[in-house]
């Protein structure tokens, strides 16, 4: 896998201050993209083992409430294999921080165990230790810079445990559009 930046102290992708990971590759080609050049599988750097314990030792602060994985997209099914075990080493290492996915998949595709493009061996085991999911591919015509960690109103922000435990989609309270 390969990934196109990595944000620390970011507080514009998730609740709090947060490391941000923006892995490479992604089919969706939303229009109006903020990050269209991590469409391309090969763009950016090598997600190595030093890449890892970088990022961890950036969510080891307490001021940290814990990584986002953005990109491109984390979903697709070739980042899923590397994301993993990554994800599972952070929740192991620092299980007091949170994991935000956005996702441009929504949660039913995610889980269709027929849908290829997403669903994998591996993404049941990433939904489990994700604490919130924003998915949905970003629609222009449905922009709205007012919603919170969203950019279009078509997208949802998933509260991923109570959803689980529901066996139905709960909105997090992160959802709300911001009011001014």
């Amino acid at each position: 896998m390969k990934y196109g930046n990595i944000k620390y102290n970011d507080i514009a992708d998730g609740e709090g201050c947060r490391t941000s990971l923006f892995v490479s590759g992604c089919t969706h080609h939303c229009e109006g993209c903020f990050n269209p050049e991590t469409w391309d599988f090969e763009y950016g750097m090598d997600f190595t083992k030093e890449t890892e314990d970088d990022i961890i030792r950036s969510l080891e602060p307490m001021y940290i409430s814990g990584i986002t994985v953005l990109g491109g997209e984390p979903m697709e099914v070739r980042n899923q294999k590397v994301l993993r075990p990554f994800l599972q080493r952070i929740k192991k290492e620092l299980p007091h921080k949170n994991i935000w996915i956005y996702s441009g998949y929504t949660w039913e595709e995610l889980l269709d165990k027929n849908n290829a493009r997403c669903h994998s061996e591996d993404t049941e085991k990433i939904l489990e230790i994700t604490d919130v999911l924003v998915d949905g591919e970003f629609i222009l015509d449905k922009k709205d810079i007012m919603l919170r960690f969203r950019g279009s109103s078509n997208q949802r922000v998933i509260d991923v445990p109570a959803t689980l435990k529901a066996g139905e989609v709960i909105i997090s309270e992160y959802s709300k559009r911001k009011e001014y």
